[in-house]
C-alpha cells in the first residue's frame, strides 16, 4: 500500500512525510554529515534514503519506533558508500545510486512496517557509524574524482 486512501488529506500527508523526513535529515546533519565531500555518498544517498524510508513509514501509519527502524534499515545498507563521480560530474553513478536509494527506502519501510520497532542497531548508532566511517574514508572517495569508479572509467 503506497497510495493515499481517498479519505486522506493530501496536505496532511505531505506535512507528515516532509516533517518526518526533515527530522531524520536533521539528525544526520547534526551528528554526521549529508555531504559527499565529508563522508562519501553514504552521507548523501544514504541519508536521503533514510529520510524517505522514515517519511513513507509515517505515511503508512507506522509507530515512531517503526519510523526510526525504517530510517536505520535504509542507512545500514548504504554504509561505506563512496562518492566517486565519473569525470567529476554528478551523473554516473549518482543518478542510479539515488534510484537504488529510493528502492531501498521503500524496502526499508515495508520491512519496518512488519516489525514492532525492536531491533539491534539504533538509528543513532547507525548515524554515528556514518560519521566514523566518513572520518576513516580516504579523501579519494569523497567527491574528488581521484578514486573508485571515477578512475576506473575508460573513455573509448
Amino acid at each position: 500500500q503506497f497510495v493515499l486512501e481517498p479519505e486522506q488529506d493530501i496536505d496532511e500527508a505531505n506535512e507528515t512525510y516532509f516533517l518526518t523526513a526533515a527530522a531524520i535529515g536533521t539528525l544526520f546533519k547534526r551528528n554526521a554529515s549529508i555531504s559527499g565531500a565529508e563522508v562519501g555518498c553514504q552521507g548523501e544517498v544514504g541519508s536521503a534514503s533514510s529520510m524517505a524510508a522514515a517519511g513513507l513509514t509515517a505515511l503508512l501509519g507506522g509507530t515512531p519506533a517503526q519510523v526510526e527502524q525504517a530510517a536505520e534499515i535504509a542507512i545500514e545498507h548504504n554504509l561505506g558508500l563512496t562518492c566517486d563521480p565519473v569525470a567529476g560530474l554528478v551523473q554516473v553513478p549518482c543518478i542510479e545510486r539515488n534510484g537504488f536509494g529510493a528502492s531501498k527506502a521503500i524496502s526499508a519501510a515495508r520491512l519496518a512496517m512488519h516489525e514492532d520497532g525492536d531491533h539491534r542497531v539504533s538509528l543513532d548508532q547507525a548515524i554515528e557509524t556514518v560519521r566514523r566511517t566518513g572520518l576513516d574514508m580516504s579523501s579519494k572517495y569523497k567527491e574528488t574524482s581521484l578514486g573508485g569508479l571515477a578512475v576506473s572509467y575508460v573513455e573509448c
